[in-house]
């Protein structure tokens, strides 16, 4: 009979929790200071030049890792680092140049529809407002949400696939859906730590809280996550 794997315990909610979480309030904020405390700055890993070609990697990311997009889009920017620049390129050429990046015909028909309204609506630079990104063929909340944080300095939290996983397993932000997670994201970070946040807990997840196994013995917040049972060292696991 074949042993099925351990389920995750669902995290019981504790006394005096933040509205949405099921963390208190002095939690949270001792996460992002140990987070801070490790990386100050926290970057994207995204490569761009400017707004608008952040605005186009942000777009090809969807569904596909930042390491793929990095590998496809020097050779795009040279070529096409501006709305203008990239309509005279063509479809067919911006699919040539991104064909390794997942579901590619799709994002390359969104980016010449999305060049052409900058150049139209917005004399060919980035609109700096939530509902001026969302506008734009192919971008949603989450890419504009990035957007706003990495071009402009808003504070800002865009939710991707790593932020969700890991905003749910240690009950900061619980939700069924990436809008309720960042919903309460926005309203129990404190305003100190909103900035980097969303940087902060992508890479977790990135790196740390791993979708199939996440890597709980090096977690920097593993006592205050509710996350369980906690996934041992690979040496323990072995033995």
């Amino acid at each position: 009979m074949a042993v099925q794997p351990k389920r995750a315990k669902k995290p019981k909610k504790l006394r005096g929790t933040a509205p949405g979480s099921l963390l208190t309030e002095a939690q949270i904020a001792e996460i992002f200071r140990r987070f801070r405390k490790a990386d100050p700055d926290p970057k994207t890993e995204l490569r761009y030049l400017d707004p608008f070609t952040l605005l186009v990697a942000v777009v090809l990311s969807a569904q596909a890792t930042d390491a793929s997009v990095n590998l496809a889009t020097p050779e795009l920017f040279r070529v096409a680092d501006t709305p203008q620049k990239l309509l005279a390129l063509g479809e067919a050429e911006v699919i040539d140049k991104i064909k390794t990046i997942g579901i590619y015909r799709s994002k390359a028909r969104n980016l010449i529809a999305l060049a052409q309204k900058l150049v139209v609506e917005h004399g060919g630079e980035v609109p700096s407002t939530r509902e001026g990104l969302e506008s734009l063929p192919g971008v949603g909340r989450k890419t504009a949400n990035v957007v706003l944080n990495v071009a402009f300095g808003q504070p800002t939290i865009g939710v991707d696939t790593h932020l969700f996983r890991v905003a749910n397993r240690t009950g900061l932000a619980p939700g069924k859906t990436p809008l309720d997670v960042g919903l309460t994201l926005d309203a129990v970070v404190p305003d100190r730590y909103k900035h980097n946040a969303h940087h902060w807990l992508i890479l977790h997840g990135r790196y740390v809280c791993k979708a199939r196994k996440p890597e709980c013995w090096r977690c920097i917040i593993a006592d205050i996550c509710l996350y369980e049972p906690k996934t041992p060292p690979p040496e323990i696991a072995k033995a």
